[in-house]
This record gives structure tokens, sequence and C-alpha cells, in this order.
């Protein structure tokens, strides 16, 4: 049966939607539990900080080299694969006797991390036909609004209540319970593209879809780095800068969060009809939030607005970004393509927490908010430059994926 003739897959969608939450939920708690880590480990926060740039910098080196080599195994099985060795990864962290062995813990969580995008991201595609992949990909991302949500949250008031190793633990145990879902619950695909006899399919950096690939993921990088350059440090910003009690942390990146969800239902509902107006929105609705930030960090009511804006603005970005590449990219870069999104995610994580370590030990959270509006602007910047080169080109905002195929060997 093709996928245009089967029922939406909410199971095996909602499945991916769960392993999303809890891998994202384990990659940013550090960002809420920088204090208590630090005082354990007798390192400076900003080092604790550094933890989220070295698992990110391993995914960005890691992920396309290994969606490379593993992309005639069967998806479904590598992801088993894959979740059991983050798990393994997450229980290193928990016993981690030295800040050095929790750096080895990190970077093996994120060689699992990386592959796991590189075959998560794609999974949507494979599974449903192309007029529903905005729905899908919504699904999906769900997993990392309610890890925003619920995840770092409850994962920073269970480390601050029993102890930082203790949040870790309990991740390594979900993700074992996910591996059982996974081999249950996930539909196996055929990820591989078929053609027909005598076509020859076209190396990747020729594939004339690329380019779009490309441009998409500079926009990820561009708007990750800036973000993670702020999003990294919320903890010391709101306590420190904004004045906030620490039991009110939690709150807020539970207002963040909620927020999110809001807007990553509205990416769902914009995605499929409005994909140019509600990302220019929602990075507008950002640049806004974070500046209201930066201006009136002393007054707690407009902090919290601020807050709630910033959550519901951003939760709709990575989807609607997720959703553009899919839809550009042919069937024959697919999984590159997302392996290349994983990889630019992480460039923009790892990066953004490296500048903001650097800003943060130099002049506090002060400055923080102020890059991060800055490179949202520098985004809506390139997409108005390249939208008006692509009308000047005559190219439609959307490619058709295609099977590229030519009559010769490369």
């Amino acid at each position: 049966m093709s996928t245009a003739d089967r029922p939406f897959p909410w199971v095996g969608l909602i499945t991916l939607a769960a392993a999303i939450f809890v891998l994202v939920t384990s990659e940013f708690l550090p960002t809420g539990l920088l204090p208590a880590m630090a005082s354990d480990l007798a390192v400076t926060e900003s080092q604790i900080g550094l933890l989220i740039t070295i698992f990110a910098g391993t995914v960005v080196l890691t992920a396309a080299p290994l969606a490379a080599l593993t992309r005639h195994y069967s998806r479904k099985s590598l992801l088993l694969v894959v979740l059991a060795v983050f798990s393994l990864a997450n229980v290193l962290a928990a016993l981690a006797p030295s800040y050095e062995m929790l750096v080895g813990a990190r970077v093996l969580g994120g060689l699992a991390h990386g592959l796991f995008w590189a075959i998560a991201g794609a999974y949507s595609a494979h599974l449903v036909p192309r007029h529903q992949l905005a729905r899908a990909v919504a699904v999906t991302s769900a997993g990392g609004t309610i890890a925003f949500v619920l995840g770092v949250p409850l994962g920073t008031a269970l480390g601050l209540a029993l102890g930082w190793r203790a949040a870790f633990g309990v991740i390594a145990a979900i993700v074992v319970v996910l591996v059982v879902a996974v081999i249950a619950f996930l539909p196996t695909v055929d990820h591989r593209v078929s053609l027909a006899t005598g076509e020859i399919k076209v190396p990747v950096r020729r594939d004339p879809t690329m380019p779009s690939v490309l441009f998409v993921c500079l926009l990820v990088v561009i708007i990750v780095t800036g973000h993670n350059v702020f999003y990294t440090y919320i903890a010391p910003f709101v306590l420190d800068t904004a004045g906030f009690a620490p039991e009110s942390l939690s709150i807020l990146l539970f207002l963040y969060g909620g927020a999110g969800a809001i807007g990553l239902v509205l990416a769902g509902v914009v995605g499929g009809r409005y994909p140019r107006g509600g990302l220019y929105g929602m990075l507008a609705g950002v640049m806004l939030a974070v500046s209201a930030l930066a201006l009136f960090a002393g007054v707690p009511l407009l902090v919290v607005i601020a807050f709630v804006v910033w959550g519901a603005a951003f939760g709709g970005i990575p989807a609607l970004l997720q959703t553009r590449l899919l839809r550009v990219a042919s069937p024959n870069v697919r999984d590159v393509g997302a392996a290349l999104l994983t990889t630019s995610f992480n460039i923009g994580i790892g990066g953004g927490a490296a500048i903001g370590a650097v800003l943060y030990s130099v002049s506090g959270t002060t400055w923080l908010p102020w890059v991060e509006a800055g490179a949202l602007g520098l985004a809506i910047v390139a997409l108005i430059f390249m939208e008006a080169r692509r009308r000047a080109r005559g190219v439609p905002l959307v490619t058709r994926p295609i099977r590229v195929v030519e009559a010769e060997s490369p």
C-alpha cells in the first residue's frame, strides 16, 4: 500500500515524538542545572554550559558521516541501536565522578543523537504523502516542544530536589522504555529510492535541489545560534538579571514551553498555507520578545509576558524550517538533507552556547538577548534577499520533490 492510501500514522509519529522528547530533554538538561552541576563538580557555570557545545559539536562532526555510512541499513533497526547507545550515555553521565568523565558521556550521547536525527528527521517523509508533511512534522516536532514544556522544567525540578545525577538516570530509564515502544509501534519503512530500468541516480552534490536544502540549513545556523546564545544561559538571566526567586525558574520554563506548544500548533496550521508569512511572523515575534526582555528585565510582569511571546513565536520555527527542507529536497537527498539539518541545528546550538559562554564570562547576561534579536533580524534579511532572487529567476518557492536521474554514469 502506498503512503497516499494509508491512514494517517498517528501511533508511529507519536512514538517518534516521544523519542524526540527524551533526546531533546537530555540535550538541554544542563541549562536548568548549571549551578548545581558546577558546584558538585567544582567547575564554573560556563564550563557546564560548554557541555551543550561539546554535545552539539559531536553531532556536527559525526551526523552526516554516520548517516552516509549507515544509509543501507534498516531505519527502524538502526533507530533501536541508537536509542540503546543514548541510554548508556545517560547512565555514564549520571555516574560520572569528574567533569572529564561527564564530557566523555556527552560525546557518546552526541554520537547517538546525531545519527538519531539523521534517521528521525526524514522518517515522517517516508510515512506520509507530501501534502501531509506539515502535519506529520508538527506531530513529531511536538516531542521537542513538550521537552521544553515538561522535560527540561521537570528535569530541572528533579535535579534540584534529588540531585542532577538522578535527572540523567531517569532519562536513561525512559529511553529503555522507548526502545520497547519503537519495536511495538513504529512502522518499518523502505527509505531507498527505486529507479526505473536504465536510470542512474545522480550524486547528492549534483542534485538540483541541494542549493535550496543548503539555504534552509544556513537559516537554521543563523537562527539557532542566536537563540542559544541567550537560551543556554536563561537560568542566570532569570535569577540574577531579572531577580526572580530560584523556585520561579521552573515556572517560567513551563510558561515558555507551554507557549511553544501553541506556536507549534500554529506552525502545523500555517505551514501548508502560508509558509513565508508564518516564518516571517514568528521570527519577528521572537525579536520583539527578547528585545523586551533586554529592556524591561526589572519589570516582572513584562518578563513573564515576554517569555510567553518568546516561547510561542520560537516554538513553531523549527517545524516550519524542517517542513520547508523536506518539501524542497528530492527523495534522493532527503536522508542527507535531514543529516545536514541536524548538523546545522547543532552548529547553532553549540556555537550559540560557546558565544554565550564568552559573553557571559565578560559581561553577564546583558548582551545575550540583543545578540539573539540581531541574529533573527539577519535571518529575515537573508529570507528577503533569497526570495527576491528566486522571484527574479522565476523559481517556485517550493520545489516539488523529484527523482533525479541521468543517462550516463557520473
